[in-house]
């Protein structure tokens, strides 16, 4: 959906940007007009954390009728890649918002920036300094001292025109010189110090190629962009807010078109997960993850390709709600979206990890019936596959238990269990190996307890899962949990790093699974339940040999679970 197709709303939930909008709106303000950005830099992979931005420019446009821009701040060529734009874009769409006609690169302003800056020089308000950058540091100061003047500061207007005329041809070198904006440099801001604004980078860029060798800084183009483009509302979150001053600076000096405003809110932080890009790419780099893909980062396409919704997301982003105050957020409230879409939407299929072969001693050998089974158990309607049934099953080597202990209502010698779909079996004979370990149950099949038939009805306690050891499917099981073990995974102890917290169980590969024939054809993303188990989704892996997929989530925190038996110091 376009943020220009949908109409506008006055009955959404009350939050401090809304009340903005809608009073801007009120008092005529820009004509009325609402049109926001969403500005990602393309030097990775988009996280959870811009999901909020996300939703929230793009949502505020369409609910008022205006439109979203997608932008890309790309002035660092030294880290960014056409990858990364492609993988923004189909993240964007996937999490179910279009820019339409309206996709722009701060790159499309270059020779607009740079004649600004020329304009700024002219003015008297900005200068080329040629101090080194660990001394424009020192000479900036800090919280606690006041900024020092740059002794190239008061260069004139000609010698400025003359220097970053040079520094556009390629005359000097990476550091050698920037050109700074001349405000005050004992400002109790320091982005308001005589920030750099534009600096040397002779690297090839994605979309200009060698044409420029000098960028503009992400503080003086933003602003200047989004005047540009006409963007009424600047949503930034929270970090921005000390930047707000040299943003409305930078616009007052200038004429252009526009009259932005940047309004800031708090990011979306979540317990249990790293959200940090520079930490993120350090894991990709390192191998420490399979790539920005691998589904136990918290980047869209990671999620995504772990099977998580972009419902959920949609859904957490709203249940949070917008704020002016920083905050975690308890990751359990992502998982029980997910679950809560996923338990509505994925089908059932039957699958094992850990097969333990079963034989019907009164089936007939060669024999094969299949069953009609649903898809949703309280729901036939929404369809239904045949699943065989044959003299070999395979169950779920958990599901037995040599010595029954109390409360155990799942296979045990001689006692009875339900077969999903089937009926009651028995197990009659444990049949095992030299070593002692067990090879096979030997069963029987109560004929009476089937559907339809008489004893139907009859009741026992448990009910277990199950596939034709002849036509289940061979499938490897990536079995993923949480990449961090603590609360926030960037608190270490003196001596340690982020890495420290990483779980050394966070991905467990079971090569021997088996699901039933029905998932044959499931392509890439299929998300299903399997019974009794967990949420899986089908992996990009799979060959015409093997079905991968991937645990999204389990049917139930086992966290909680965890955490609760720890705080019990059990």
């Amino acid at each position: 959906m376009t943020s220009e197709s949908q109409p506008p709303v006055d009955d959404g939930p009350s939050n401090f940007i809304r009340e903005r909008i809608a009073q801007d709106i009120a008092d005529g303000r820009r004509g009325g007009r609402v049109c926001t950005r969403f500005p990602p830099e393309p030097n990775g992979y988009l996280h959870i954390g811009h999901a909020k931005s996300i939703c929230l420019n793009f949502g505020m446009a369409a609910e008022f009728g205006g439109r979203c821009h997608l932008r890309f701040d790309d002035t660092n060529p030294a880290t960014e890649d056409v990858e990364f734009v492609e993988s923004i874009q189909e993240d964007i769409r996937w999490l179910g918002f279009d820019w339409g006609e309206h996709k722009y690169f701060a790159s499309d302003y270059f020779q607009q920036l740079y004649d600004f800056a020329e304009d700024l020089i002219r003015a008297g308000k900005a200068f080329v300094d040629s101090l080194t950058p660990e001394e424009i540091k020192a000479y900036r100061g800090n919280f606690y001292k006041k900024g020092t003047a740059s002794p190239y500061r008061e260069r004139s207007v000609e010698e400025n025109l003359d220097l970053f005329r040079r520094m556009r041809a390629g005359e000097f070198e990476e550091g050698e010189h920037v050109l700074r904006a001349k405000i005050d440099v004992e400002h109790g801001n320091i982005n308001m110090r005589d920030p750099p604004i534009y600096r040397i980078k002779k690297v090839h860029h994605h979309r200009t190629g060698d044409q420029w060798c000098v960028y503009p800084m992400y503080d003086y183009a933003h602003c200047i962009s989004d005047a540009l483009e006409r963007i009424t509302h600047s949503l930034c979150t929270l970090e921005f807010e000390d930047h707000r001053p040299l943003y409305d600076w930078i616009l007052d000096q200038l004429t252009v078109p526009g009259d932005p405003e940047q309004i800031e809110f708090a990011k979306l932080n979540l317990s249990y997960t790293l959200l940090g890009k520079r930490k993120l790419k350090q894991m990709v780099q390192e191998g420490i993850v399979s790539g920005w893909d691998d589904p136990r980062m918290p980047t869209l396409a990671g999620l995504r390709r772990r099977g998580y919704t972009p419902e959920a997301i949609r859904n957490l982003c709203e249940r949070v709600g917008v704020s002016k105050r920083n905050g975690m957020i308890d990751v359990t409230l992502l998982e029980h979206a997910l679950r809560e879409h996923l338990n509505a939407t994925s089908p059932r299929v039957m699958g094992v990890l850990h097969p333990l072969k079963v034989t019907l001693t009164n089936w007939p050998a060669g024999e094969v019936e299949w069953i009609d089974a649903p898809y949703f158990a309280d729901d036939p309607a929404r369809g239904t596959r045949p699943v065989p049934l044959g003299r070999e099953l395979l169950i779920e080597r958990d599901d037995f238990k040599e010595q029954a202990v109390k409360g155990w209502f799942r296979l045990s010698p001689g006692a009875e269990v339900r077969l999903r779909h089937v009926g009651i079996i028995r197990c009659d004979e444990v049949v095992k190996d030299a070593q002692g370990e067990i090879l096979e149950l030997r069963c029987t099949l109560d004929a009476s307890s089937r559907p339809g038939q008489p004893n139907a009805s009859r009741k026992v306690k448990g009910t277990i899962h199950w596939v034709s050891a002849a036509h289940a499917l061979p499938v490897e099981a990536r079995l993923y949990d949480r990449l961090f073990m603590t609360e926030d995974p960037n608190e270490a102890p003196e001596g340690k790093t982020f890495l420290d917290n990483l779980n050394p169980n966070s991905l467990e590969v079971v090569r021997d699974a088996r699901v039933e024939p029905s998932m044959a054809a499931a392509p890439t993303g299929t998300r299903v339940q399997f019974e009794r188990l967990a949420y899986f989704c089908v992996d990009r892996d799979s060959t015409d040999e093997r079905l991968v997929v991937n645990r999204t989530i389990g049917l139930r925190d086992s966290w909680a679970k965890l955490e609760a038996k720890q705080g019990d110091g059990r």
